[in-house]
């Protein structure tokens, strides 16, 4: 059994402001991914221009933001926000769900897109292969925070986190960060540069999509079951059903983009 770091989930706090690791992961994760999408818009192998992900930064922080919290009240607490609605946005209590603020972001890209009338797929390519960015730091986040932690076990590795009962669980925070965030980001991004991804619009998009829903319905396997919410079929669990359709939806844009034509490079001004 490993001890757990005692890290204070308050980085400082100045009279009532507090500064908390978890949105300093949201933010870090942001930048981040909004810097390295304006690199790959120098690629001339994609439609994108660097000032498209500069233009779309806000934009991603409020879909991720609004639909992280509408998903988690949607999916995971609607009887008790149905009986307190004042409590919905109260995103500083915690609670936020990335199958919600994935599709926050998918919505915020399809309105700017259409917009600022940039090619949907090969902008949703480029905002998939730098997410995995987000997705690593927001599980750091969670297992500094000691929340989302795993089922009971018995490997050298368990952790007895704060608030739980006293058990040796999975650091399932942290399986969940080494697949959906670094292992995704390699192979995303090996499938960009070795093998000129973005000549098929909507591969990337498809790939992330597929491999975040594969890489979290493993996971879940190993990560306690979410209060309140009995799993499906008495095994699948909340996480596992919102991937499959996920994964579904992945595999389609996959094979759609490899039976396509490959695009040709893209011509762009200095």
């Amino acid at each position: 059994m490993l001890t757990f770091p005692e890290i204070d989930p308050v980085i400082f706090q100045i009279g009532p402001l507090a500064i908390r690791w978890y949105a300093l992961a949201y933010i870090v994760g942001l930048v981040l991914g909004w810097r390295y999408a304006m690199r790959l818009g120098r690629r001339t192998d994609t439609p994108v221009r660097p000032e498209h992900p500069d233009m779309f930064f806000v934009w991603a922080a409020v879909g991720v933001i609004l639909g992280g919290r509408l998903g988690y009240v949607l999916f995971y607490g609607l009887p008790f926000y149905l009986d307190n609605p004042s409590q919905a946005l109260a995103i500083w209590q915690g609670g936020m769900s990335f199958h919600g603020g994935a599709l926050g972001v998918v919505v915020a890209a399809y309105i700017f897109c259409s917009v600022k009338g940039i090619p949907k797929l090969s902008f949703g390519d480029v905002l998939c292969t730098v997410a995995p960015i987000g997705l690593f730091f927001g599980r750091i986040a969670n297992f500094i925070n000691g929340e989302l932690y795993g089922r009971p076990t018995d490997v050298p590795w368990g952790m007895i986190f704060p608030g739980s009962d006293g058990q040796p669980r999975h650091p399932s925070q942290i399986y969940e960060a080494l697949l959906e965030g670094l292992l995704l980001f390699i192979v995303l991004n090996v499938l960009v540069r070795a093998y000129g991804a973005y000549r098929r619009p909507g591969l990337i998009f498809g790939g992330f999509l597929a491999g975040y829903g594969i890489s979290r319905f493993i996971v879940e396997f190993f990560r306690q079951w979410d209060a309140g919410l009995d799993p499906l079929f008495g095994w699948l669990s909340r996480g596992q059903q919102l991937s499959l359709p996920m994964i579904a939806i992945g595999l389609f844009f996959v094979i759609r983009a490899l039976r396509r034509d490959r695009v040709e490079t893209v011509e762009k001004a200095a």
